[in-house]
């Protein structure tokens, strides 16, 4: 037989769970490599092998390995479950070949969490927050938040297995899905230290209970949404459904311009978008439903607007959203290169911020403005013509009808231009 290394799963009841493989390559390995509990609960196996401890020197792995091959002694690493689900499998597989290793999975802890449940897993997500502290969720972290993933993840699906870790723990999730208006959403079962003689598996609970639970280590939540909620409208929201300052005209950018203006800006799943001059959010809101895979930053200046913005934000029901108080470019270096940007306000900066954002988009990027002054169409255009961009202008003027006694007439809306651009040579 070839000398290898044999990735081997293990349960928290040890060798009790391991087949006659496993034990026997545990057993006539001369390395060993695995974190500090499996390696105790697995002691009185491995006693004449040389035992590596890699918690927290993951990259260390393939090294120790290589060395060990390349005498001719064969190595054996452990670790919980199934390694290919959230495991070191995936990033092994990735730094040896294919002969050199040897993959025994075992049972994952989600497959017996189901199990104990009774409850069918084939259309579960599987997400897994068992890494480095995360930190508390607040509504519009960013994509760098540790939770974020998982929090995408709620949104989508309808029933979902966590792989926790301590400090990521199942009521630090359960105050995430109160954050984000989902208490009401799902309910939560706990399965605590599965295959242990201290197993314990709760039915389904409110997320309130869950939030202020304790739980032994190691856990696996599994949330199970209530109701489905209804397929929101992606694309030509009305704009009856955004909170606004109403003068005598709405401050928001109406349908019939915004649904221009976000097929000018060419997005996709997974675009990055500024919105600058957020307003009442219309523009960035609707980019985020269509973005599912991306993230929306929006800044506004006037306080006015940010109760309502932050209305909106939460009645639309979206994660990938992050709202800064501000007047651009200030917050601007702190945001990721973006794929489309909206300007629906300056704040007096116009062709600065054209400057900006023209250096700052990714390539094939579009930056799209609306004005509804000369003097701004103006500047825009006198600034794109100076940096070189390749741009267009249309005028958008839409008319609805209006009741008239017993008949309608068409109400005519402000004029937009609509000034899109993007860096020579990229359109």
């Amino acid at each position: 037989m070839t000398v290898a290394c044999t990735l081997i799963g293990v349960l928290d009841d040890g060798a009790a769970g391991l087949g006659d493989e496993a034990l026997q390559r545990l057993r006539e390995a001369k390395h060993v490599i695995t974190g500090g509990r499996l390696l105790a609960l697995l002691a009185g196996e491995i006693t004449q092998a040389q035992h590596y401890d890699l918690t927290g020197r993951l990259s260390q792995v393939p090294v120790w390995i290589n060395a060990a091959l390349a005498n001719n002694e064969p190595v054996a690493v452990l670790a919980s479950g199934d390694p290919l689900c959230h495991g070191i499998g995936g990033y092994l597989a990735d730094r040896l070949p294919h002969v050199k290793l040897r993959i025994l999975p075992n049972l994952s802890s989600i497959q017996l969490a189901f199990a104990e449940l009774g409850l069918p897993w084939q259309s579960a997500a599987i997400a897994s927050v068992h890494s480095k502290d995360a930190g508390e969720w607040q509504r519009g972290a960013m994509p760098e938040h540790g939770l974020y993933a998982l929090m995408q993840q709620c949104r989508r699906h309808d029933l979902l297995a966590v792989l926790t870790s301590p400090d990521n723990n199942p009521p630090r999730i359960a105050r995430m899905l109160q954050a984000e208006g989902l208490a009401e959403a799902f309910e939560i079962a706990v399965a605590q230290a599965l295959k242990q003689s201290v197993q314990a598996v709760t039915g389904f609970l409110p997320v309130s209970a869950v939030a202020e639970g304790t739980y032994a280590e190691p856990n696996v939540m599994i949330l199970k949404r209530k109701l489905t909620p209804a397929a929101p409208v992606l694309f030509g929201v009305s704009d009856d459904c955004f909170q606004q300052r109403k003068p005598e005209k709405g401050l928001i950018t109406k349908r019939e311009v915004r649904a221009v203006s976000l097929a000018r800006m060419q997005l996709t799943r997974r675009s990055i978008v500024w919105d600058i001059g957020a307003g009442s959010g219309s523009v960035g809101l609707e980019a985020a439903r269509l973005c599912v895979d991306g993230h929306i930053y929006a800044i506004e200046k006037n306080a006015d607007d940010l109760a309502n913005v932050e209305q909106n934000h939460a009645a639309w029901g979206i994660s990938n959203y992050s709202f800064f108080h501000g007047k651009a470019p200030q917050h601007l270096d702190g945001w990721p290169d973006p794929d489309a940007i909206f300007i629906g306000g300056s704040g007096g900066e116009l062709a600065e911020l054209i400057g900006i954002c023209l250096g700052r988009l990714r390539q094939g990027g579009w930056l799209v403005m609306n004005f509804v002054t000369l003097e701004n169409l103006s500047t825009a255009v006198e600034t794109l013509k100076r940096l070189g961009a390749c741009w267009d202008v249309c005028q958008i003027q839409a008319s609805r009808s209006s009741p008239i006694l017993d008949m309608n007439r068409l109400q005519a809306e402000n004029p937009v231009w609509i000034v899109s651009a993007t860096a020579s040579g990229a359109a």
